[in-house]
């Protein structure tokens, strides 16, 4: 699911040598926060955070069969 979500933001930004995957693990849960450069943010987002929002869900999609919950954080 790392992977999955590094090989997407480096398909969408301009500056794919910046983007930099980091999981956290819990016991119920898997936090994934994904970093951009500053310049390439607004095409991760989107308009009204429609592109962030179908990440997530490809994301998610990808993990059901672990049953386990997924949060994708965008942070700069």
């Amino acid at each position: 699911m790392k992977d999955l979500l590094e090989l997407i933001a480096k398909n969408i930004v301009d500056n794919p040598s910046e983007v930099k995957v980091t999981k956290v693990e819990g016991s119920q849960s898997v936090i994934l926060e994904l970093e951009v450069a500053d310049e390439d943010m607004g095409k991760v987002i989107g308009k009204k955070g429609r592109i962030a929002k179908a990440i997530r869900t490809v994301v998610k999609a990808a993990v059901t069969k672990k049953k386990k919950r997924v949060i994708v954080e965008i942070i700069q």
